[in-house]
């Protein structure tokens, strides 16, 4: 087994880099470990609707990256403050999924830093019964991705805050998070040691339990500019994040002083593909053209203000605003 070294905090460059290790390099000398930190993101499971999973205005406020991985599972918190790890092997067999096998190796590096954890459930990680650690994994071609966080000095404010969203509005198939009382491991560690120290750590030990040398593996430029271009034409893109969202229904409603509005919405692909808009409001033109107006569009509100910007709403919504009318179409 070897480390590839990865210092980017770019999340979209983090999720394709470990995608290209995971499904393109050779793993005939026992595979590969990756540690690495990100910016301020939300990272959403493969077969998860995105706009179920996040606080959409919080998120665009604070200027948190929104991220489809390649695993299943639920949606996860990256800051500066957190640790991924990520184990990349031959699966002994392509059966169940076993998180627990894959797990241990940072289960006991974590017990010779004197972290007191356990696993729990499933693909948990805890202290004191409070979650620090989600685990997620992937089979490919014989190959395992067994990957997770590790909550060393997280802002649990802002995680909170972003993966929280009320999701009576919205009726989908994708798979839901759940809700976890969670935990940072600092204060569980005997040392005064920031995030950068505590990988290191956890990197050595690692290898210790495994009882093999640390060997550094370095990509080549071929392997970099793969990466990027991963970056570029998947990671990057609405398409992926969004778009890849499984089929759902929407419903919103509102009361203004220009009368009630109620819409309701069929998402496809991230596409808005049927619309309806029913209300006691006074418009002196058939509401079917403003439905048919946001067909096709993509559910997101900025695209759908642009689709609006030169409409008269008025002649369809009477008093109702524009601005008034985009709170009925998104939880804002």
């Amino acid at each position: 087994m070897k480390y590839i070294e990865n210092y980017s905090a770019i999340p979209q460059y983090n999720l394709a880099f470990e995608e290209y290790v995971f499904k393109n390099l050779d793993l005939e000398e026992g595979g590969y470990v990756l540690l690495w930190i990100s910016n301020p993101s939300i990272i959403v499971g493969k077969n998860q609707n995105t706009v179920e999973e996040i606080n959409m205005e919080y998120v665009k406020e604070n200027n948190i990256q929104v991220v489809r991985r390649v695993t299943g599972g639920g949606a996860v918190y990256h800051d500066i403050g957190n640790l991924n790890f990520s184990f990349i092997i031959k699966a002994e067999s392509l059966g169940q999924i076993d998180f627990k096998a894959y797990t241990i190796p940072v289960l006991k590096a974590l017990e010779r830093l004197g972290i007191p954890c356990e696993l729990s459930g499933r693909n948990d990680i805890t202290i004191d019964g409070k979650k620090f650690s989600g685990v997620a994994q992937s089979i490919v071609r014989g190959r395992v991705l067994n990957h997770g966080t590790l909550l060393f000095d997280s802002e649990l404010d802002v995680l909170s805050k972003a993966l929280k969203v009320k999701r009576d509005k919205i009726e989908s198939k994708g798979i839901k998070s759940v809700s976890s009382r969670v935990t940072n491991i600092k204060p569980y560690v005997k040392e005064d040691i920031d995030v950068f120290e505590f990988r290191e750590l956890l990197l050595k030990n690692i290898f210790e339990y495994e009882n093999k040398p640390l060997e550094i593996y370095e990509l080549t430029k071929e392997d970099k500019k793969a990466i990027q271009k991963m970056v570029d034409e998947k990671y990057n893109t609405w398409e992926w994040n969004f778009g890849r969202s499984p089929k759902f229904n929407y419903k919103g409603y509102k009361r203004f002083t220009g009368g009630g509005v109620e819409a309701r919405l069929q998402v496809t692909k991230g596409l808005i593909e049927n619309c309806k808009i029913y209300g006691d409001f006074f418009g002196k033109e058939d509401v079917s053209v403003l439905e048919e107006k946001l067909k096709g569009i993509r559910y997101d509100e900025a695209e759908v203000e642009r689709a609006l910007e030169n409409f008269p709403i008025d002649d369809y919504l009477g008093r109702i605003t524009k601005e008034e009318f985009l709170t009925c179409l998104f939880d804002s």
